[in-house]
């Protein structure tokens, strides 16, 4: 089967790379080991399509060393020792892995020695925070580089170079065309190619037109990985933005969860953050949650946009406030460091000396409730915010009558 046009389009030389002009380029980490013949272990972090396998294969036909391929999550132990021998047979090579956070221990165990000993030389790579997803033992002996994502014009640049392929003979293409796919493809070199690619051989006359392109694709290409930190990123994105009182990014990140059809991540993060940020500012807000969830489950998509893109409109525009969670925080790390003390004799439930606050004006008795060891301690500090400014009115005239007395 032929290579598609993206592998033929692989640079050879990190002259030819596209993007990352903070590791290539004069002066730069990686231009400056090739140029004195040095390569060092290392990770090569970053999303999809940015060049971390253009990269590694690049610094080893530019350096001219014996390396070997290895994919954690296809190949087997048994190619794993292979390799080992035969970095023993010509006194070294180096190992170009992907996927390499989900490299087992068996293999693990067998890497690290050979790291430790300089027998192989890793070049490893992965769209996971190394940080979280690597193997300490492995990250300390590696050189950790972190790709940034590829601007518009690099997109564009690429997809020039590719226009001179002689796999596209004839080919034309629009501007316009270009830039559309540009801006489909996100920082995804590797998606623009193939995009081109199908666009040519999907037309009569090779003239690759916006139009035809939208009958191709007309979703945008952005990452979004639900196993991996992409995810997270956006989950976290649109709590941030929602917190922020941000409508727009509000709206941006809740539409690329929907875009992903991922409505069980939106139920959950919607239902924390109706509780965690806004919480006795918009009391409310917890019940209109629930609803908007139960209507968008009955609907399902695409309608499910409409309640969702409403409720979460009104979240970002809410009074926030974060002090019932705080302070329920404050009390469980008080229990867990032992600060506590016995319940009051008079609140326990066997004792005659209870006050029953009904029977008071206000429904209100001065009253120790709390333990003798931690009777003064204060967990809730009210905000002036929203429906909690009502709430501080009334927190506020308690106190007065606890010190004041009946």
């Amino acid at each position: 089967m032929e290579k598609p046009l993206a592998l033929k389009l692989a640079p050879n030389s990190l002259k030819e790379v596209l993007g990352q002009k903070h590791l290539i380029g004069k002066d730069k980490i990686l231009t400056n080991l090739v140029k004195n013949k040095k390569i060092f272990s290392m990770i090569l972090y970053g999303k999809p399509g940015i060049g971390k396998t253009s990269i590694a294969n690049a610094m080893v036909n530019d350096l001219g060393v014996r390396f070997r391929f290895f994919n954690a999550t296809v190949n087997n132990k048994k190619d794993f020792d292979i390799i080992i021998e035969e970095a023993k047979m010509y006194d070294g090579l180096v190992l170009i892995m992907d996927e390499i956070h989900r490299l087992n221990k068996d293999k693990q165990d067998l890497l690290l020695p050979q790291l430790e000993s300089g027998l192989i030389t890793l070049i490893g790579m992965t769209t996971s925070n190394p940080y979280h997803a690597i193997n300490p033992a492995i990250r300390s002996r590696c050189q950790l580089f972190e790709l940034k994502e590829l601007e518009t014009d690099d997109i564009i640049k690429g997809l020039k170079r590719a226009l001179k392929h002689k796999d596209l003979e004839g080919i034309k293409a629009d501007k316009e065309a270009l830039i559309y796919i540009a801006s489909l493809a996100g920082s995804d070199l590797r998606f623009a190619y193939n995009l081109l690619e199908v666009a040519y051989y999907t037309t009569d006359d090779k003239h690759v037109t916006m139009e035809k392109v939208k009958k191709i694709y007309s979703k945008p290409a952005f990452f979004h990985d639900k196993d991996a930190d992409g995810h997270y990123d956006i989950l976290s994105a649109f709590q941030k933005s929602i917190r922020g009182s941000d409508v727009d990014a509000s709206l941006h990140y809740l539409a690329r969860l929907i875009m992903a059809g991922d409505l069980e991540s939106i139920y959950r993060r919607m239902s924390v953050i109706a509780y965690e940020d806004i919480g006795l500012a918009n009391p409310s807000i917890g019940p209109k949650v629930d609803a908007a969830i139960h209507a968008a489950e009955r609907v399902g998509l695409p309608e499910a946009r409409i309640p969702l893109g409403t409720i979460v409109t009104e979240m970002a525009l809410s009074p926030k406030s974060n002090t019932a969670h705080i302070a329920l925080d404050k009390a469980l790390e008080d229990i867990e460091k032992g600060n506590t003390g016995n319940v009051p004799n008079h609140i326990k439930t066997t004792s005659a000396d209870y006050k029953y606050p009904h029977d008071y004006i206000g429904c209100f008795v001065k009253q120790q409730y709390l333990p003798d060891k931690i009777k003064n301690v204060k967990y809730y500090e009210p905000k002036n915010s929203g429906y909690e400014s009502t709430i501080k009115q009334i927190y506020e005239k308690l106190e007065a009558l606890k010190k004041k007395g009946n």
